[in-house]
């Protein structure tokens, strides 16, 4: 099959054999990227040194810090395979590689300035998450270390969404799932053997990811691939720039909204529970995560298929993918929500076994699973309208359950409880699962007051000045 193919099917194909075709790559992805954090923990939590309780709580307050860089690069990598796959869907070429060489722009201008003020800053704000005299020094090293790592984890973000968008579902699989493998061996060296402690997960996780980094920037370079750099690509793009961060907005908010919740909530915490307190959410929240990442890579399988075809103007396939979407990532959630309340002492026993952290993880990881089919339906739909270019309706889907109910909900219900019971904790945990609830309830009433896209004939606005149009851009035949 030519590389034009690739994205030619788009169109084509049977909607539920491309759906599993990019789905299954991008949840491989997703729970492979939850690895880099994960394996840090189990490695970290399990050590033979006696700090394994501290070392979790010192990551669960890096968690807010990373969180907002993560967010910079979904700015513009979420934005830019976005507009890559609509704009492929009109058949463009030419524009689709100038998203690629101004999505490079974007990254390094960002990756420049997040890495700069993460190292001007960095003890201040950790200590403003909920870092103790105990965690801070633990925290500090981490991070001075997987700073300039996460510039390389936004990259390899922004450039494999690229390659998916362009056709190669599978390269970015491996790639992904390549960083992952080195990832698991760089810990247990460095951590298990070694005794490097959170030095060494840091070292491990900034290694990996510059391997991944590299073979991301390659696939763009071979001749043979179908979106590559040219000398016109690297031409900064007032329209383009503007394009990509309109869409990106959407899950830059809901990042920087989660590095919001993380550091609200792990004050809560550790006013209330103090440092174990801390580092169970930072375990259960590594595991939900899983669960989590699996509904994005879904929903990462979809954006291509949507965007495509949103825009060749095929609403019809538009709302079969969606549909089929919804479907699969709602069974994830009944999946993960039954596993959550049936085995969560056996999830977290693979972070740590002590019994203070079974005691306080069991019940938080309940409270924040129980509801996961309703987090399923709520990002679906806010992936949704960020596919096909509606980022105002998908910002405030997306910071429903983080910003609107959320924090406020988690700064009064736990004092209540408190108040009540003795157990303010409790009252945190219960704040995530009200929230879960309200925030599917506001997504229901926006998916029917946007419900338009899906009638055939709809047109959706194009995001180009005219000028830019016309027979000079390269197009893909037809034959």
């Amino acid at each position: 099959m030519s590389e034009i193919d690739n994205t030619k099917s788009l169109e084509t194909k049977n909607v539920k054999s491309l759906l599993w075709e990019y789905a299954l790559p991008a949840v491989a992805s997703q729970v492979v990227t939850s690895v880099y954090n994960i394996v840090d923990r189990i490695f970290l939590g399990n050590s033979s040194d006696g700090n394994g309780t501290l070392y979790l709580a010192a990551l669960a307050i890096t968690f807010p810090l990373m969180n907002i860089i993560h967010a910079f690069g979904s700015l513009v990598g979420a934005g830019a395979s976005a507009r890559m796959s609509i704009v492929l869907g009109r058949k463009d070429v030419r524009w689709a590689e100038k998203i690629l060489g101004n999505t490079m722009l974007l990254t390094f201008m960002l990756g420049f300035l997040f890495v700069t003020a993460g190292y001007l800053w960095m003890k201040p704000i950790l200590m403003l998450f909920g870092a103790s005299e105990q965690t801070i020094s633990f925290a500090c090293e981490y991070m001075d270390i997987v700073l300039p790592g996460m510039f390389l984890v936004t990259l390899t973000y922004n450039l494999t969404g690229l390659i998916r968008a362009s056709g190669y579902p599978m390269k970015a699989m491996w790639i992904m799932i390549g960083g992952a493998v080195a990832n698991i061996f760089l810990d247990f060296l460095l951590i298990s053997v070694w005794n490097m402690g959170v030095v060494g997960a840091a070292w491990g996780t900034t290694i990996s990811m510059a391997l991944t980094a590299f073979v991301s920037i390659l696939h763009f370079v071979q001749p043979k691939s179908f979106i590559r750099f040219h000398k016109h690509v690297w031409e900064p793009k007032l329209y383009i720039f503007r394009n990509i961060l309109a869409i990106g907005i959407s899950p830059f908010s809901m990042n920087v909204a989660a590095f919001a919740v993380v550091a609200v909530l792990n004050r809560q915490l550790a006013f209330y529970g103090g440092d174990n307190a801390v580092a169970v959410y930072g375990v259960v929240n590594s595991a939900a995560g899983l669960i989590l990442m699996m509904f994005l890579g879904v929903c990462q399988g979809m954006q291509p298929i949507a965007g495509y075809n949103f825009g060749a103007g095929r609403n019809d396939r538009l709302k079969e993918v969606y549909m089929l979407t919804m479907k699969v990532c709602v069974l994830l959630g009944v999946f993960g929500s039954a596993v959550s309340l049936l085995f969560p002492g056996t999830i977290i026993k693979c972070f740590n076994s002590e019994e203070e952290i079974l005691r306080v993880g069991v019940p938080a990881l309940r409270y924040l699973m129980v509801l996961a089919p309703m987090i399923a339906y709520t990002i679906t739909n806010s992936q949704l309208f960020q596919s096909i270019d509606l980022p105002w309706i998908a910002i405030v889907t997306s910071l429903s359950r983080q910003v609107i109910f959320l924090i406020p909900i988690s700064l009064i219900l736990p004092s209540i409880v408190y108040n009540m019971t003795g157990n303010g904790v409790t009252g945190v945990w219960m704040s995530c699962t009200i929230c879960d609830f309200l925030g599917a309830a506001l997504s229901t009433v926006l998916l029917l007051a946007n419900r338009r896209v899906f009638r055939i004939g709809y047109v959706p606005p194009v995001r180009k000045p005219r000028k830019e149009a016309g027979p000079k851009e390269k197009t893909i035949s037809n034959s």
